[in-house]
């Protein structure tokens, strides 16, 4: 039996494009991860960064945090592509800033897909739907993973949309005390895909573990990567509209616990849209 060939992958974040729109404090090194899931052999990861070099020659602190960045993202294997910030005033007189990243990360993904089997975008910017289309007319199998602000377009033509939020460890959870994402004292994100309102409870979905098969959203498969959660009324924060759920739109966070006849979701808040 010959060994499946592995997915040549590309990374490209839009790092500016994320922080900015929920994603600050992502870790890079789980993004490197999902993107290479199923044994997926990293090609290029690149991460386009904003730079302000004014800024840089009176605030030390600014200068050191950010290259201390920049060293944590090449001890992971991406290569930073830094965009100097451009100072202009507008009609009132007022200074602000520009560092737009989006050409050159458009044109690197595009000149580099020949060797690529699979890339993925870091960004919820409506303007890369053209290079989604491109990228996929090449052959590339496209998709994208965002937190807040994306583009409803760039949802739907990516083979794959991930929200950031959902991608375990991801985005860090506060207060958990040594219990992993999804394990029962623990706590997760997921969406709330069936609710039956006459009984009051529903069921949420989040995904255990990055790996193969995120297509089995049936978790009574044993190779699927979620799992599901009891989900009372009771325990839904008392601003949350139960009357809208069953929904795909609304990510939660939640408590894991132990029920009595599988995993429960206690303390359940919703944390998008904020």
């Amino acid at each position: 039996m010959t060994k499946e060939k592995s997915q040549k992958v590309g990374l490209y974040v839009d790092v500016s494009n994320i922080t900015r729109n929920g994603g600050y404090g992502m870790r890079f090194d789980c993004l490197r991860d999902f993107a290479c899931r199923e044994s997926g052999d990293p090609i290029r990861l690149n991460a386009y960064v904003a730079y302000d070099e004014e800024r840089s020659r009176t605030d030390r602190d600014y200068k050191e945090r950010t290259l201390n960045f920049y060293s944590t993202l090449r001890d992971f294997g991406f290569k930073v592509i830094e965009k100097v910030v451009t100072w202009y005033m507008d009609e009132g007189g007022g200074r602000y800033g520009k560092a737009n990243a989006d050409l050159d990360m458009a044109v690197d993904a595009l000149l580099q897909s020949e060797n690529l089997d699979r890339v993925l975008l870091a960004t919820g910017d409506g303007d890369f739907v053209q290079v989604v289309r491109a990228l996929q007319n090449r052959g590339c199998r496209v998709e994208a993973v965002a937190f807040q602000n994306i583009a409803s377009l760039l949802k739907r033509e990516a083979d794959l949309f991930m929200s950031g939020y959902l991608i375990p460890n991801l985005l860090p959870i506060e207060g958990v005390d040594g219990k992993k994402w999804g394990e029962v004292g623990g706590r997760a994100r997921g969406i709330c895909y069936s609710y039956n309102r006459s009984k009051n409870y529903g069921f949420v979905r989040f995904l255990d573990h990055i790996g193969p098969g995120l297509w089995i959203t049936d978790t009574r498969r044993e190779d699927s990567p979620y799992k599901t959660a009891f989900a009372h009324e009771s325990n839904f924060n008392p601003s949350i509209d139960i009357a809208q759920l069953p929904s795909r739109e609304y990510i939660f966070e939640f408590d894991v616990v132990k029920g009595e006849k599988g995993l429960g979701a206690s303390n359940i808040t919703r944390i998008y849209p904020p």
